[in-house]
């Protein structure tokens, strides 16, 4: 039997009796590549969403005037359960979703035309990692930057927006598009080193390992190993960024350009104020990049593509 109308087309078939399913052949592979991503992307967003949560609420603190302690991930956690239920956690899904899903697929998308295109099937280089995944980063990002700036801001607990479409017409309607791309250089600053870096320690690490010799099952745990490693380097490097994204985003009148976006957070805060929220940051950005390189390349493997 069989059943069309989505972009794969499953084929249910009795073997054995057990039922299996192949992707449509006929489709382009740039297409597959994003569906894959897109699948990866919605897997990794519902299950590392609070950790973005908490990490926004941690940059965007007010200073204590009396100078007290640091609050820490754990408090922030407790704080938001509390007031907010369990399920605040998950606040900001919908446009985490709305961003994750297509973003994630034009970047596997991009990246897999970019690899075709100028590598044509040999293994890249350290820098030739370091320029795919900027680019192919900076094209996801560009795209996807208005529904970025209302993430941000549903995460952050300060607006309350009844929709992703109602939020869209109020900032273009009181900020002017510029509000749609509010902290673009910023994102780009953050999100295309941070993809260069990563794919770069990604495609090294795994040189290292002897694929070859691995059992089959083992792969997919090697791969999600190097994508922890990867992550939490490249995470460390660009933290500074996200928190100056997160307050442009947030703030755009009070932080309208980066020079003045770093001089207010460093004169508010101080040095550690461009760390804050990197821990669970660099535990999200580890874990949802890992699981989505393994669930891509799993699937891109499956479909007969080499990622």
């Amino acid at each position: 039997m069989k059943i069309s109308g989505w972009p794969l087309t499953f084929i249910l078939r009795t073997e054995r009796g057990r039922c299996g399913w192949r992707p449509n052949s006929q489709l382009h592979p740039v297409i597959k590549a994003f569906l894959c991503g897109s699948i990866s992307g919605t897997c990794s967003t519902l299950l590392f969403q609070p950790l973005d949560l908490l990490k926004t609420r941690l940059q965007t603190l007010q200073p204590s005037a009396h100078g007290s302690g640091r609050v820490g991930m754990l408090a922030v956690l407790l704080k938001v359960v509390r007031t907010e239920s369990i399920l605040g956690l998950w606040k900001g899904m919908s446009p985490s979703i709305v961003r994750c899903v297509p973003g994630i697929g034009i970047y596997f998308g991009t990246l897999y035309s970019l690899k075709q295109y100028f590598l044509r099937g040999h293994p890249p280089t350290a820098l030739e990692s370091v320029i795919l995944g900027v680019g192919s980063r900076s094209v996801a990002g560009v795209c996807m930057s208005p529904i970025t700036v209302i993430k941000t801001r549903y995460e952050s607990g300060r607006y309350g927006y009844e929709s992703i479409y109602a939020a869209l017409k109020s900032i273009y309607r009181t900020e002017g598009h510029r509000g749609l791309f509010s902290g673009l250089t910023a994102t780009l600053l953050r999100d295309a080193p941070f993809s260069g870096i990563y794919l770069m320690f990604y495609n090294q690490t795994k040189n290292l390992m002897t694929h070859d010799q691995l059992d089959a099952v083992l792969i997919p745990a090697v791969n999600f190993s190097c994508g922890i490693f990867a992550g939490i380097l490249a995470s460390l490097v660009t933290q500074p960024a996200d928190v100056i994204k997160t307050h442009m985003q947030l703030s755009p009148m009070k932080f309208q350009w980066i020079g003045q976006a770093v001089t207010l957070i460093f004169k508010d805060y101080g040095l550690r104020g461009f760390f804050q929220g990197g821990v669970p940051r660099a535990l999200r950005r580890a874990l949802m990049a890992a699981m989505a390189w393994t669930v891509y390349e799993e699937m891109m493997a499956k479909m007969g593509l080499k990622s």
